[in-house]
């Protein structure tokens, strides 16, 4: 993993989170939404590198440019999931329903006292799966990047610090020792597995059309601590009170297999969670929240 030269902050004032929270709370509802519509507006005007990330990225999903509405959509739905962090991080309980499809092995996986490697994305409600674990009784580690201007992480890690810590990924040079210490000890790890800045473990994968470069840490950390991994999305309800959670089948290292047959057994398993996001991101386009450039194609060397 690379290290970030300097701590990046989450764009608007500092003090933009803690007056969101505030509004939301003291403001009446008719007037709150109207109002962070229209500061969305001001977010698309404002920030023209995630506006012509956003545009790039949806010209792929959708098959065509979108229109400045559903740019704003996109930016909208940010917004709308950040309220719903904000009010968790405030002790507002947020009701999680899993989808069937590998509900079953994945309960187990939670009750069991193993400790497991939990991957999502930058998808939807999936930002507070981690914390959602730890409320489950399982005692988490995410991996993230410090960054200021971020209330929202502050107080979600406050109101779950029973169950949830931090690994910080800004010092690379002590991350490997950190995370070392973390999985000897009995904890799972939860990170996000789409962006690749801060991993040195990438490699193709079909997605949106394309071979496209993916992190692939989690399975390196896996094969090396022999966990079980298990990715995790989801879909915030309509009424922002809960979410649908969607699954992966469970990895699980075979020792009597090779590194060579873990590692191909791996990338199929990766491949399969892609081809389930993609179902996701093409039903649900405006929940994709990488604000930044598409993972990249992979060079015709790797494909």
């Amino acid at each position: 993993m690379n290290e970030s030269p300097a701590l990046t902050h989450n764009p608007g004032p500092s003090w933009g989170y803690a007056f969101l929270s505030w509004a939301e709370r003291w403001w009446p509802r008719w007037f709150f939404r109207p109002m962070l519509m229209a500061g969305t507006w001001v977010g698309v005007a404002t920030m023209p590198g995630q506006r012509a990330h956003s545009r790039a990225y949806m010209t792929i999903v959708l098959g065509r440019p979108p229109s400045l509405v559903e740019i704003w959509r996109h930016f909208y739905a940010f917004a709308d999931f950040l309220m719903l962090k904000l009010r968790a991080g405030r002790g507002a309980p947020v009701r999680c329903v899993l989808e069937p499809a590998h509900e079953a092995a994945f309960e187990s996986l939670v009750r069991s006292d193993r400790p497991a490697l939990f991957g999502t994305f930058h998808f939807g409600g999936s930002d507070l799966l981690g914390y959602l674990l730890g409320e489950r009784g399982r005692r988490v580690s995410i991996i993230r990047l410090r960054v200021g201007h971020s209330d929202d992480t502050r107080l979600l890690g406050r109101q779950f610090a029973g169950q949830v810590s931090f690994l910080w990924i800004n010092d690379p040079a002590s991350l490997l020792f950190d995370l070392k210490a973390a999985i000897e000890a009995g904890e799972s790890l939860a990170l996000k597995c789409d962006r690749l800045e801060y991993s040195a473990k990438s490699e193709p994968f079909h997605f949106l059309g394309a071979r496209r470069l993916f992190p692939f840490t989690i399975y390196h950390l896996a094969l090396l601590f022999d966990r079980p991994v298990v990715f995790c999305t989801a879909v915030v309800d309509r009424d922002q009170r809960g979410m649908r959670v969607t699954a992966s089948s469970v990895f699980t290292p075979d020792p009597a297999a090779s590194r060579e047959a873990n590692t191909q057994a791996a990338r199929e398993h990766f491949q399969s969670v892609l081809v389930q996001l993609e179902a996701q991101v093409r039903a649900h386009p405006f929940l994709w929240f990488n604000f930044l450039p598409l993972n990249p194609v992979a060079p015709a060397a790797v494909q």
